[in-house]
């Protein structure tokens, strides 16, 4: 799975917010005013769950927002996220594979000067994108 949404509490500090996630221990983050405070809710979130996922740790079922018990000043609000995407847009670590191909194919490709490592990765793009 990679998207996931989760209960935020936040709570006013000043003229800025902190922010938690009830369901995620260790899970918290802090904004300027609630605009930088719920930008900052999702990358924390984003994060968080996507250091699970790699892990290998059970993700927990969001709890529900109106079972959650809230203090003086504290509101809640689920936050969304997809680890699919965060990792396309900031995980681009290329990786070595070593393959191999007909060697009348390598050769046709060099004649034509193909970058067989855009060619392999647009292909794997497109499978996997199906």
């Amino acid at each position: 799975m990679s998207k996931y949404y989760f209960p935020a509490i936040f709570t006013k500090e000043g003229e800025g917010y902190d922010v938690r996630f009830p369901d995620l221990e260790g899970c918290f983050t802090c904004g300027d005013d609630l605009e930088d405070a719920l930008y900052m809710a999702e990358d924390v979130l984003v994060c968080c769950l996507c250091d699970m996922e790699i892990e290998d740790q059970k993700i927990p079922v969001p709890s529900d927002l109106q079972k959650l018990k809230m203090k003086q000043g504290e509101f809640v609000n689920y936050i969304t996220c997809d680890t699919d995407a965060y990792r396309r847009q900031y995980k681009k670590i290329s990786v070595k594979k070593t393959l191999t191909i007909p060697q009348w194919l390598n050769e046709a490709a060099i004649v034509r000067n193909v970058n067989f490592s855009q060619v392999l990765q647009d292909a794997l793009i497109e499978l996997v994108n199906k």
